[in-house]
Order: C-alpha cells, then sequence, then structure tokens
C-alpha cells in the first residue's frame, strides 16, 4: 500500500511515467519471488513482433509530412474542390484536420500546423469567432479512427499480447474505425453547414481545381496506395509503412524539396524519440501487465464491479465517463499501454467485442483531448492562438456536446463498429 502510494506520489510529482510503471512492475515481481529478467523478456517480445516495424515508419513518414508544405496544399486542395458548398471552408476544417491527424496520429500536431492556415480562412469565409475557434481546435482529434493512425494499431499490439477475445488484428482496428469515424465527421460536417448556411458562397473556379490538384499530385495517391495495399492483401501492415514513409521521403525531399537533406536527421530524431517513448512505455507496461494476471488483479476487479453492475449498459456508462476524465489526464499512447490490459478482460466478461472496446476507448479519448477544464489540446490552441483558456472552453462547448453524442451512439451500437467484420 505504501508502495503504491508512493508509486502515485511520483507521477503526480512529475517523474516520467515509464519510470513509475516500471518500478511498479519490479516491486510487484519482487514481492512475488519472481526473476527480474521477465522485464527484458518483455522487451524481447516487443523485438519479435513484425507489426511493430509499422509504428516508427508511420511516424516518421507523419512527421515529414508536417515538416513540409504539405498541410498547406491539403488545405487548398480540399477547398477548391469544396470550398464553394454551403459551409465549405468548414468543411475544407474538418476533412483536411482529419485526413492530416490520421497520418501523423498526433492531435495537437495537427492544431499547430494547419490552425495558422484554417482560423484566418475560416474568420475571413465570415464564421464567427467562437465556431473557428472550437472547431479548429476539436477537428484536430477526429482523423484518430481513421487508418493509419498509430492509436489504433498499438490498441491491436497491446490486446494481443493479452491472448484473451479472440483474434484481434491491425486490420480489425483499420476497418472497426471507419463507420464510427465517418459518424463523427458527418455530425460535425452538419454542424458546419448549419452554421454556414447564412454565409455567401464563392465559386467553384475550375482553374483554382487543376492548379491545386497538380500541386497536390504527390500526396493525393498516398491514402489510395497505403489502404489499397493493405485492404487488397497486396501489403502487409509492414511493408505498407515502408512504403508509405519512402513514398513520402521521396515526395517531400526530393521532388518537392522543402525538407534539406541536411535536416532529415533532425526530423528522424524527433520522430524517434516520440517512438522510443510509446516503446519503453509500451514494454514496462506488458510486464506490468503479466504481473497484474499473475496477482488475479483483472478477476478481482472484474469481482468488486459485478457486486455493483449487472448488466453491461450500466458498466459501458462509467467506461465513457472515466475514460473521458482519463483522456484529459494521460496522452492516448500512455492510456493505451496502461489501461486496456484492465479494461479488456474485464470488458470481455460484460460480453463487450474486443475490437468495439478498442473504438469506444479510442472515441473517449479523442474528445479527452479538449475536455475541460485539463484537455490537452484546449492549452495547445490557447497557447497557438493567443486566447484566454476560458474563451477556448466555451468554444469547444457546442463541438464537445455533438462529440459525446456521437460517443455514445458509437457505445451502445456496437454494429457500428462490427459491421464491416466478420464479428457480430
Amino acid at each position: 500500500m505504501i508502495i503504491g502510494l508512493g508509486l502515485i506520489l511520483l507521477a503526480l510529482c512529475g517523474a516520467p511515467l515509464f519510470t513509475v510503471i516500471g518500478a511498479g512492475a519490479l516491486w510487484g515481481f519482487y514481492q512475488s519471488d519472481i526473476d527480474l529478467s521477465v522485464v527484458v523478456i518483455e522487451f524481447f517480445r516487443l523485438a519479435e513482433m513484425p507489426v511493430l516495424l509499422a509504428i516508427p515508419l508511420f511516424t516518421f513518414a507523419g512527421y515529414l509530412l508536417s515538416e513540409s508544405k504539405a498541410p498547406f496544399r491539403l488545405v487548398r486542395l480540399t477547398e477548391a474542390l469544396l470550398g464553394w458548398m454551403p459551409g465549405g471552408m468548414a468543411f475544407v476544417a474538418l476533412i483536411a484536420c482529419a485526413l492530416f491527424t490520421a497520418f501523423t496520429g498526433a492531435s495537437g500536431v495537427t492544431i499547430v500546423a494547419l490552425g495558422a492556415l484554417l482560423y484566418p480562412a475560416l474568420r475571413e469565409a465570415g464564421y464567427q469567432q467562437n465556431f473557428s475557434l472550437g472547431l479548429v481546435t476539436t477537428s484536430g482529434s477526429l482523423g484518430l479512427l481513421f487508418a493509419p493512425a498509430l492509436p489504433l494499431i498499438l490498441y491491436a499490439v497491446v490486446a494481443q499480447q493479452l491472448g484473451i477475445g479472440g483474434s484481434i488484428t491491425v486490420d480489425d482496428m483499420f476497418l472497426a474505425g471507419i463507420l464510427p469515424g465517418l459518424l463523427m465527421l458527418l455530425i460535425l460536417l452538419a454542424w458546419g453547414l448549419w452554421s454556414g448556411r447564412n454565409l455567401p458562397l464563392t465559386r467553384f473556379s475550375l482553374t483554382e481545381a487543376k492548379a491545386a490538384v497538380r500541386d497536390a499530385a504527390w500526396e493525393i495517391p498516398l491514402p489510395i496506395v497505403l489502404l489499397g495495399g493493405i485492404y487488397s492483401g497486396y501489403f502487409a501492415l509492414s511493408e505498407a509503412a515502408a512504403v508509405t514513409a519512402v513514398y513520402v521521403l521521396i515526395a517531400e525531399v526530393l521532388i518537392h524539396k522543402e525538407i534539406p537533406i541536411r535536416q532529415l536527421p533532425k526530423v528522424m530524431r524527433e520522430a524517434m524519440l516520440l517512438v522510443g517513448g510509446i516503446l519503453i512505455i509500451l514494454g514496462l507496461s506488458l510486464a506490468s501487465t503479466n504481473y497484474l494476471i499473475d496477482a488475479d488483479v483483472p478477476t478481482q476487479l472484474f469481482d468488486w464491479l459485478h457486486e455493483r453492475i449487472n448488466d453491461p449498459l450500466t458498466f459501458l456508462i462509467l467506461l465513457n465517463i472515466f475514460l473521458l476524465v482519463l483522456g484529459t489526464m494521460l496522452d492516448i499512447f500512455s492510456a493505451l499501454v496502461l489501461m486496456v490490459p484492465l479494461l479488456l478482460p474485464v470488458a470481455i466478461q460484460y460480453e463487450i467485442d474486443p475490437v468495439h472496446l478498442g473504438i469506444i476507448f479510442l472515441a473517449n479519448m479523442q474528445i479527452g483531448y479538449f475536455t475541460p477544464p485539463v484537455g490537452m489540446n484546449l492549452f495547445i490552441a490557447s497557447y497557438r492562438f493567443n486566447k484566454p483558456i476560458t474563451e477556448i472552453y466555451r468554444a469547444t462547448l457546442p463541438w464537445f456536446i455533438l462529440l459525446f453524442g456521437a460517443v455514445l451512439i458509437i457505445t451502445y451500437w456496437p454494429s457500428l463498429s462490427l459491421a464491416l467484420l466478420d464479428r457480430n
């Protein structure tokens, strides 16, 4: 008990998360008289997983895209093709943010990279300040349910290591995220259409559309090649990640020449710092998970819950609330490796499909990023646009309500997540 309180205190004082997880795992194994080399064995298991190769490759590709002028080309392309519609600029912002976040896997990066383009464009199109701030702040996390977002891959990796609930592949998670992600996107598109219904329309320009398509000619095939290769069976996930990384490297460094070759080591270092952090947390978390399973913690947790909660619907309500709060305090990668090993066995006892649980988890974490009072994206937007945090709270509230409604639909309509799979 004292050790547990000490570890919590260390975490609250700002100790790196991996040290807290590692210390907890080592102490648990030591108390159980289990050889501490089991922690090293977990890292060796990670090295044997082919799917894990995809994480550094996709991360590197995402960092290259964010360092280039690809965000500008993406915004120009969507504006040229959709800007003439009612609510067109809102459509542009939402779709551009969703696509960019899907490839970078980081919503904060999307706010920083696209915010400078989209916020002034929305204001110039006639949207109110609160609407524009709310859209850019919340849509930064929209793409986390779309392939090849890293959280989808990481959930599959953690769930596979637990070895319960049947086969859970990365392809399953990619497919399961499509319809829930589209639901969230369509709800916000409808809100954008309603909010911009009285704004003047811009005329469609074939000349500008052609120029935008030419300008983005190297970025347009990227999702087609990636997703087409995976779902056609032509690429394995790791091969698709390698193709994506090489394709982006050639397009942004050699063809567009927007990233000098001398800058590549810096981009690689920044990308691999993130990957290294994820892998360290993942390895130590898997060791900690083994201890929790050996100590029968998930079963004890389920027994405690089952005495108080009899039906899955009530459990899901509490799960949504818990995940929203968790999303305000932890980044999505840490939350995945820490909480999935505890929640997945309990959810299976309540007969909740593991893939559906993954989508519920990510959808909640997605809006946890901008849940007041301490959602990370709220502070990023406040800093990026030089606005008081209370103003960001007010601006994001309507978007939060809409997306929370979408999360409830996703939670209580499992077929939305499972319709494209053979699991329902």
